[in-house]
């Protein structure tokens, strides 16, 4: 049995291959954010240059600019890289404004509302 030595294990877990490359950043709380990775250190904290969050809503989509980022790793749920060659998005997204994207937004979350505060009155009713 061969054992790695301590800087091919480095290597392997480390997040230096994503140095200045355009990643996307999933985070604890469901946002997604883009941007360059400019650094990092052992606890995954991260900075990401030129970053945006990536808001989508149904069929809408907005990318709202923050530009450099700091990330907390407890935060960070997973870090992708991005294949630039590709369509990020499918064709039938569209790109809307910020101010369009934050009312549909605000109008899912009222449905959502809506759905749950509807549920809970109709618990009595017992459909089996």
């Amino acid at each position: 049995m061969s054992w790695a030595g301590p800087d091919e294990i480095l290597l392997s877990t480390s997040l230096a291959g994503f140095l200045d490359k355009k990643l996307i950043v999933l985070l604890r709380d469901g946002r997604k954010l883009l941007g360059t990775l400019c650094s990092f250190d052992q606890f995954a904290n991260v900075v990401l240059q030129g970053a945006c969050e990536r808001v989508i809503v149904g069929e809408l989509y907005c990318d709202v600019p923050l530009g450099l980022y700091v990330i907390r790793g407890e935060n960070v749920v997973l870090i992708g890289e991005l294949d630039l060659e590709k369509d990020e998005l499918p064709s039938h997204m569209t790109c809307v404004s910020e101010a369009e994207i934050r009312t549909a937004e605000k109008a899912e979350k009222e449905a959502r509302d809506l759905k749950g505060t509807m549920r809970k009155r109709m618990e009595f009713l017992d459909f089996d």
